[in-house]
C-alpha cells in the first residue's frame, strides 16, 4: 500500500502522514486478509472492547510516548499533561481559545476540526468519487432521497480526522443546528488505505446528520462518520438554540472519524488553495478555525 502524503496547510510542504495502527489497516485492508475487514468492522464489540482499553488507567502509560512520537503540541492543551487519567481523556482533549482563533466575517465559514480536508465545489462533478467503478450514492449516504436530490449539485467538504489530531469539531458558520438524527452501520476505517478499497464505506458506516440553518449559507448538512474503534460520537451543544462560529458541537472518542459538510447548489465559494489540492486528489491539513470560503449570497 502507498505512503499517505497530505499538504499542510500552514507550511506549504507535503507531508508523509504517520498512521497509528499502520501495521493492523494493512493486514486487515490488504489483499490477503480480506475478511477479516468484514469482521472487524461489522463486529461492535471490537470496538467496544478496544474503546474500553483506552479508558483504563493503564492506558495512560500511552500518552507520553504518542505525544512524542506523532509530535503533539501539548502546549494548546487547555488541561496539562499530567491530568488525563486514561488515553482516552488525551484523546478528547479541549484546547485553549488562543491555539485556534476563529476567523472573522459574517460572510466566512471556517473549517469545523482539525484534519486533513478535500473539497469539491460541485458534487455531482466529483470523479474523485469513483473508486473501482463504484460512485459514491449521496442518497446512500444521507438516507433520504428528497435531502440526496436537493443537495445533489451542491458542495462538499470531507473532513478526515486521524489519532493523533484534536478530536472535537465545532459549528463552521452562526446557525440554528436541529437535533441529529442517527443512521446505523458498521464501523470501517476511513483511513485512505481503507477508502481506495471501498468508497461506499461512508455509506456503510454508523453516522449522525445535522441540519445547520444559516442566514449565510443556507441550509447546511452537518455530517459525523464513526470509523473503527469509534463508535460514539458525543453531541455536545442544544438543537434549536442559537451558536456562533467556533462554538463547539461535539466530539468523537477513541480512533479516526470524519465530518462531511454539504451546502446547497451556489451558497459557497471555497478558499482556492484548499481547491487547488483537492483537484489534484492530495488532502491538505488544516486547523480548526481557519477559513474554508466565503458566502456567495447575502
Amino acid at each position: 500500500m502507498k505512503e499517505i502524503v497530505f499538504l499542510d496547510r500552514v507550511t506549504k510542504k507535503r507531508v508523509h502522514e504517520k498512521v497509528y495502527g499502520q501495521a493492523f489497516l494493512r493486514l486487515v485492508y490488504g489483499d490477503r486478509f480480506r475478511f477479516l475487514m468484514a469482521w472487524v468492522s461489522r463486529n461492535p464489540f471490537v470496538s467496544r472492547f478496544y474503546g474500553a482499553l483506552q479508558k483504563s488507567s493503564f492506558s495512560r502509560k500511552k500518552i507520553l510516548p504518542f505525544l512524542k512520537k506523532f509530535e503533539v503540541d501539548s502546549s494548546e492543551f487547555l488541561d496539562p499533561v499530567d491530568s488525563f487519567r486514561s488515553f482516552n481523556d488525551f484523546f478528547i482533549r479541549k484546547l485553549t481559545p488562543e491555539a485556534r482563533p476563529i476567523a472573522a466575517g459574517r460572510d466566512v465559514a471556517i473549517l469545523p476540526a482539525d484534519a486533513r480536508y478535500l473539497v469539491y465545489p460541485n458534487i455531482e462533478k466529483a470523479d474523485g468519487f469513483v473508486v473501482k467503478g463504484k460512485k459514491f450514492s449521496l442518497e446512500a449516504f444521507l438516507q433520504n432521497r428528497d435531502l440526496a436530490e436537493r443537495y445533489a449539485h451542491g458542495s462538499m467538504v470531507i473532513a478526515r480526522l486521524c489519532p493523533s489530531d484534536y478530536h472535537r469539531f465545532h459549528f463552521p458558520c452562526n446557525c440554528l443546528p436541529s437535533s441529529a438524527e442517527c443512521i446505523p452501520g458498521d464501523l470501517y476505517s476511513v483511513n485512505p488505505m481503507a477508502l481506495c478499497k471501498n468508497i461506499e464505506i461512508f455509506s456503510e458506516n454508523k453516522r449522525m446528520v445535522t441540519l445547520l440553518r444559516t442566514n449565510q449559507f443556507g441550509d447546511v448538512l452537518f455530517v459525523e462518520v464513526g470509523a473503527t474503534c469509534v463508535g460514539t460520537i458525543h453531541q455536545t451543544y442544544t438543537p434549536f438554540e442559537p451558536y456562533a462560529k467556533g462554538d463547539e458541537k461535539g466530539y468523537f472518542s477513541f480512533g479516526g472519524s470524519s465530518l462531511v459538510l454539504l451546502f446547497e447548489p451556489g451558497k459557497i465559494q471555497f478558499d482556492q488553495d484548499l481547491i487547488d489540492a483537492s483537484q489534484e486528489r492530495v488532502e491538505m491539513r488544516g486547523l480548526m478555525g481557519q477559513t474554508l470560503g466565503r458566502a456567495l449570497s447575502l
